[in-house]
């Protein structure tokens, strides 16, 4: 017998479902582990186990707030509180475990990689965790992780190893210019093992990140890391290939630390505000580190709206009139700065509608379907505020132009996928065949 018990008259589409995944610090699935589902108002719970990929779910759950555990002998406990769902939501949960007695960050790199890349695949056969919003996020990051390489020169060996390690990283270059990134990636690795410097394991994990090979370009940053423990770029391109393999709180905590290593470079700030867009729950070191960056950078449009992002998803209401104002301020800020920021007219729309005022609510979806007639947010939101008003023509014609751009972005992204060359990774402790379907 289910330990919810459920109202007679609830309907299926006003239940929820939980999907996650327990993974260890490697990006490894943890199978076998016990989940248990606990409702904070009754205090009841439903328990399950992980599966062979690490994968669990909870199915027909009402709205509420929960807490999740998970559980494995030999294995620290871990824990998400205050997990709000609302009727009919469907949400993913990352949940990462550790051996007792290791370190969280312990992802081993041997004189010999724990990968091979054997070509490239189909895009949808190796794919990052979560839902689409997390898939384009983590290619967002992963394309920026990459532009990070036009960065200033980095040391190189003074010798004939350097000589030789520079002219593969050239050859890495050319080949990816060509569109053979599976020869780019190897020449970037003879780059690295020649002359370990921090440029070539930047190049090297950068080019496995770009390509959604997302564990073995984790595994190069922390080696690179460990080499070069002051490059505030490893540590972000790390958090880039954390977030990828769903080790979210663990990604934000890396670009954290870049942030603080890397002082007045925006680049770890803009990651950490991109993850926080479609993050479950808020980062513990988020607001804090944007709050900084908006402090630092107050011309910076990004850093005024990341900062608000990062209060709302606190869960900061409207009682208070002094929260309400410093986040209306910062999004006004952010506006004022960048006319062409439709997000940030989004999130001033749900603040108004939270406070009650639709007629600022309406005029602020406007303003965000002005700046960017394609933010399908905007337009969803829109098409709400004219039916509560009644105006229900205006409702429908922007309920079509929110399909319309709804069928465009996923047009767009099965596109981007059908041009994008993944690697096909081979792991060492895994059979080639798991890899191939």
């Amino acid at each position: 017998m289910p330990a919810f018990s459920l109202q007679a008259s609830a309907q299926a589409q006003d239940l929820a479902v939980i999907e996650g995944v327990v993974r260890d610090a490697s990006g490894k699935p943890v199978a076998g582990a016990s989940i248990s589902l606990g409702d904070q108002s009754s205090g009841k719970s439903l328990t399950t186990k992980t599966n062979a990929e690490g994968d669990f779910e909870f199915p027909g759950i009402p709205a509420g707030k929960f807490t999740i555990k998970a559980e494995k002998a030999g294995w620290k406990e871990t824990a998400v509180g205050a997990l709000e769902l609302a009727a009919g939501e469907r949400k993913k949960v990352s949940l990462v475990m550790e051996t007792k007695g290791a370190a969280a960050d312990d992802m081993r790199f041997a004189d010999q990689p724990d990968f091979t890349i054997a070509g490239v695949t189909d895009w949808s056969n190796y794919g990052v965790h979560g839902s689409t919003g997390t898939s384009r996020t983590s290619d967002a990051l992963a394309k920026e992780t990459a532009a990070l390489k036009g960065g200033a020169a980095h040391e190189s060996a003074a010798n004939d190893n350097g000589d030789a390690a520079a002219a593969h990283r050239l050859a890495g270059e050319r080949c990816e210019r060509l569109g053979d990134p599976v020869a780019a990636v190897h020449e970037y690795e003879q780059a690295a093992r020649l002359d370990a410097s921090e440029e070539n394991y930047f190049a090297w994990g950068s080019e496995l990140l770009l390509h959604r090979a997302a564990q073995p370009a984790a595994e190069v940053f922390t080696r690179g890391l460990a080499l070069h423990p002051q490059s505030g770029r490893m540590l972000a391109g790390l958090g880039a290939a954390l977030y990828a393999n769903g080790l979210f709180d663990e990604a934000a905590r890396r670009l954290c630390e870049a942030s603080d290593s890397s002082a007045g470079d925006a680049a770890p700030y803009l990651f950490l505000g991109k993850m926080e867009e479609t993050a479950t729950n808020p980062f513990p070191c988020g607001e804090e580190k944007l709050a900084r960056f908006a402090r630092e950078q107050p011309g910076n449009a990004l850093a005024n709206y990341y900062y608000a992002l990062s209060l709302a998803r606190r869960g900061r209401k409207s009682e208070s009139p002094a929260e309400f104002h410093q986040m209306e301020e910062l999004l006004e800020k952010a506006v004022s700065i960048d006319p062409k920021l439709g997000e940030a007219y989004v999130q001033l729309g749900i603040l108004y509608s939270g406070q009650g005022d639709f007629a600022r609510a309406t005029g602020a979806y406007k303003k965000a379907v002005e700046a960017n007639p394609h933010l399908c947010a905007a337009r969803y939101r829109l098409s709400q505020m004219y039916k509560h008003s009644g105006e229900e023509a205006k409702a429908e014609q922007e309920i079509e132009a929110y399909k319309k751009c709804d069928d465009a972005e996923a047009a767009a992204l099965e596109r981007e996928g059908r041009e994008l060359r993944q690697f096909l990774v081979i792991l060492k402790d895994q059979p080639a065949a798991s890899q191939a379907h």
